[in-house]
């Protein structure tokens, strides 16, 4: 059997979405997938300080994550790069002037920063686990590096932020907009460019919109059933509903488990 290079998504990929957990047939899967020599690993939006858990608690050691800028092989973190500086300063200080609040992430952690809760009062806390830090003396331009802005603009006022677009950003809820690296076909490049394996060999699994970036004619796609239409439409194979073992299926289908 050809040693296939496996990426999988998170949220709706692996894991029941009513649950949160993984799906039994698809961690049984993973676990196969290891024990036939396959490279298995996650691909993910999610920070790595986020990821990790669910990666180690589902028995892997590899991972993309931070939305492709962040590369876990064999459980070592060995790269972790934050957005461009002067392009997230420039969105962060469009948004205040703007009116809007603002989360600055500055390290691998659940601690976000801003001047002020303008942010909170605006739209709320996150769903996620997170630690408001709020200081006058916040000052951004003195910051090393940023790697993931939160804003608190709605969906039908972002016309107004024009730098919007110059940085990676994706909307999970209708409160704020994140802002953070788009790239996982790029990270799965780098992953393989530092693996020294062929991309012809990558199969990548994903649900949703923001899989679209690492659906690539350069390898195989598979979108779970319960996909979106337009993750459907750009993949190679469509496979059943994740809660109905879509991953087990498409696997088995195709040979890499027996």
């Amino acid at each position: 059997m050809k040693k296939k290079y496996m990426f999988f998504d998170i949220d709706g990929t692996l894991t029941d979405n009513a649950t949160k957990e993984i799906v039994p047939s698809a961690q049984k899967t993973l676990d196969s997938l290891q024990e036939a020599g396959h490279f298995v690993a996650i691909a993910t939006g999610r920070a790595h300080y986020k990821a990790r858990g669910f990666m180690e608690a589902v028995g892997l050691h590899n991972m993309v994550c931070c939305g492709g800028n962040a590369l876990v092989i064999n459980d070592e973190l060995v790269i972790n790069t934050p957005l461009d500086r002067q392009k997230a300063i420039a969105v962060y200080k469009e948004a205040r002037n703007l009116g809007y609040g603002a989360l600055v992430m500055l390290d691998d952690s659940i601690d976000v920063y801003d001047v002020d809760d303008r942010f909170l009062r605006q739209c709320g806390e996150r769903k996620e686990p997170t630690n408001y830090i709020f200081n006058a003396d916040f000052d951004i331009d003195q910051v090393k590096d940023i790697y993931k802005l939160y804003i608190s603009i709605p969906k039908e006022e972002e016309h107004r932020l024009t730098k919007k677009d110059t940085l990676g950003n994706l909307r999970f809820v209708e409160a704020y907009l994140m802002f953070q690296h788009d790239r996982k076909k790029q990270g799965i490049l780098d992953m393989m460019e530092r693996l020294g394996g062929s991309v012809e060999d990558v199969v990548v699994f994903g649900d949703d919109y923001n899989d679209l970036v690492m659906f690539d004619d350069a390898w195989f796609s598979i979108a779970m059933g319960n996909a979106c239409d337009a993750l459907k439409k750009k993949a190679d194979y469509v496979t059943e509903r994740n809660v109905d073992d879509g991953i087990y299926k498409a696997c088995l289908k195709f040979g890499w488990i027996a």
